[in-house]
């Protein structure tokens, strides 16, 4: 159960501006309604000297962890991945991912949980991390169905998602304005539904994720407290 929750944590996506990316750190909590057991997790975006981006995910649960990283570079207003890594550790089943994308040979190699990886790199194919980045970017520019081909464990998956609306969440940050975005699944394989809202004020950044599991157990996850580009986010006082 706890590994269940810290997967939902790294489901969060990342944020940055429709036309550039921006600096961020920002803390969530997240809450599992069937059971008194809460997490945390801590996210951040900053720019190398080679000029790529490295984007730093670490939740923990109890007595489990789970660390994230990505490295990736802009072509154009293109995002694409050099570098993933995943660890999962403490109770249950541990978990390590790691590959590497090379461009010039248009291949991404590495392994999963031990097994080798070699897959065609193809335009356009993300990582784990940097799908929810071009996600967040194409809320932001006011797209309102999505989909990306996301190298998943030893294979390409494609994850699906579409605007619902605008809606105001209220947060440990204040009061935000937010988008907010389902993900789609087909009915007859999953029924499983995540919702995330992305605050419009502030870089789209994610404020709340909701995810239903097919069982019937639900988890929410909630902003703390973000910085963008040096800067606090702050909502409006409730009324």
């Amino acid at each position: 159960m706890r590994l269940l929750l810290i997967s939902l944590l790294t489901a969060l996506p990342l944020l940055a501006s429709a036309s550039e990316l921006l600096p961020f750190t920002a803390s969530y909590t997240a809450d599992w309604k069937q059971l008194p057991v809460s997490g945390s997790a801590e996210r951040s975006l900053v720019k190398l000297e080679s000029g790529q981006w490295e984007y730093q995910f670490r939740a923990s649960m109890l007595v489990a962890e789970l660390t994230e990283r990505s490295v990736f570079h802009l072509n154009g207003q293109q995002i694409q991945p050099d570098q993933y890594r995943f660890k999962r550790g403490g109770l249950g089943k541990s978990k390590e991912i790691s590959h590497d994308f090379d461009w010039a040979n248009k291949q991404v190699t590495g392994s999963d949980r031990g097994e080798a990886v070699k897959l065609t790199l193809k335009s356009g194919l993300q990582d784990k991390s940097s799908y929810q980045l071009a996600l967040r970017n194409d809320v932001a520019d006011g797209k309102k169905s999505m989909s990306y081909q996301v190298v998943d464990g030893d294979e390409i998956d494609v994850y699906d998602f579409r605007v619902l609306g605008e809606e105001k969440v209220r947060t440990k940050a204040g009061l935000l304005d937010a988008i907010k975005v389902e993900r789609v699944r087909d009915p007859t394989k999953s029924g499983r539904t995540t919702v995330l809202w992305f605050a419009k004020d502030w870089s789209y950044l994610l404020v709340r994720l909701h995810q239903k599991e097919e069982d019937g157990k639900e988890y929410q996850i909630m902003l703390k407290e973000a910085e963008v580009d040096g800067k606090p986010v702050k909502g409006a006082k409730d009324s």
